[in-house]
């Protein structure tokens, strides 16, 4: 099992929504706990947040950096690990999401979404790895999401690169298993955090009608799950009963999805032929 305490957490994308909650709850368990986030202002926010909760110069630290430039990451994250040791447990929450028509979405827009959600969580691990490799213990908790488990309309963009993150984990972790290295994915759903009420004002009508079929979680909520997660040494979190059985059963689940969200998108072409 992995013990939290004393341990130094790093989380990328850790001044807002799940990443600060993850921050704030490893930081309660006695934790040492460091963030990195592009953001300068909301990074300084999230760091004061953070000593608040009880962290001080010793034990909570922050470093901006944009998780899409590897050296500008290797460079805060040795920052960070002079101020708090060698990275124990990486979260890596850092990531968004720009939903819309496959047809309308520019290119650039692919290329950004992989770039931030799979290449920023690469260079992250590629950055903590070869540490925890020589002290032969780790852990690396890689944040996907549900939609990283079953494609949903409206997400071309942002679902491949969901999925390259778990085939990054499902392949690491056999490969640093015998390091002492423990890869686990976690599949966050449809969470109350800044992202979300972005991806909100973008969507397809047919994806705002299947996102309307899943509840909402609150960001304290799923960084609960990913911190038990972490601590019972879970190679698979979820944070919701829909997503733990469809990660246990995508195969044999998905044709019927399918068929929901088919439904869903014939009702909203239907709607949009009705108005206009």
């Amino acid at each position: 099992m992995t013990r939290l305490a004393d341990a130094h957490v790093l989380v990328t994308g850790g001044s807002s929504g799940i990443g600060l909650e993850t921050a704030r709850q490893a930081l309660a368990r006695g934790a040492r706990v460091s963030i990195v986030a592009r953001d300068v202002g909301r990074l300084t926010r999230a760091r004061e947040d953070l000593e608040r909760a009880g962290g001080d110069g010793t034990r909570v630290a922050a470093e901006p950096a944009d998780v899409t430039d590897p050296a500008r990451l290797a460079d805060a994250l040795g920052l960070l690990t002079t101020q708090l040791g060698p990275v124990d447990v990486l979260v890596t929450s850092a990531g968004s999401a720009s939903p819309g028509h496959f047809e309308a979405l520019a290119t650039e827009v692919f290329d950004e979404q992989m770039a931030l959600d799979y290449f920023g969580t690469l260079h992250a691990i590629r950055a903590v790895v070869p540490s925890m490799i020589e002290r032969r213990r780790g852990h690396l908790l890689l944040v996907s999401s549900t939609i990283g488990l079953v494609g949903v309309y409206g997400y071309s963009a942002y679902a491949p690169a969901k999925f390259a993150v778990r085939g990054l984990a499902e392949t690491l972790r056999a490969e640093l298993k015998p390091h002492g290295i423990v890869v686990a994915c976690a599949y966050p759903p449809d969470t109350d955090t800044p992202g979300l009420a972005r991806e909100n004002e973008q969507k397809p009508e047919a994806t705002a009608r299947i996102s309307a079929t899943v509840k909402v979680r609150s960001p304290a909520a799923v960084a609960a799950s990913m911190v038990r997660g972490i601590e019972k040494d879970r190679l698979v979190v979820t944070a919701d009963p829909g997503t733990a059985i469809l990660a246990r059963a995508a195969g044999l689940l998905g044709p019927y999805l399918r068929a929901s969200f088919d439904r869903h998108v014939r009702k909203a072409d239907g709607s949009s032929s009705g108005t206009a």
